[in-house]
């Protein structure tokens, strides 16, 4: 399955997401660092993804984060 990943929203561009879906799912790669704007944790980007219909929390893929945006499109 090739997943065409777009960036999330203008409002969003400090925070450094992309997404994409296909078949019923939803997949996210953000980029996480321990300090500044955006999402904080380990510094990487972390790939995760959830059923759309079903509104519960991401699952994060294993090995996250990964060094660079092409590995955690990998992973998916």
């Amino acid at each position: 399955m090739a997943l065409r990943f777009s960036p999330v929203g203008a409002a969003t561009e400090e925070l450094k997401i992309w997404s994409a879906s296909e078949r019923g799912f939803s997949f996210v790669i953000s980029y996480e660092s321990p300090s500044g704007p955006g999402l904080h944790g380990q510094p990487g980007f972390v790939a995760s993804w959830r059923p759309i219909p079903i509104n519960r929390p991401a699952i994060r893929l294993g090995g996250s984060p990964f060094e660079t945006v092409r590995r955690s499109r990998e992973s998916l």
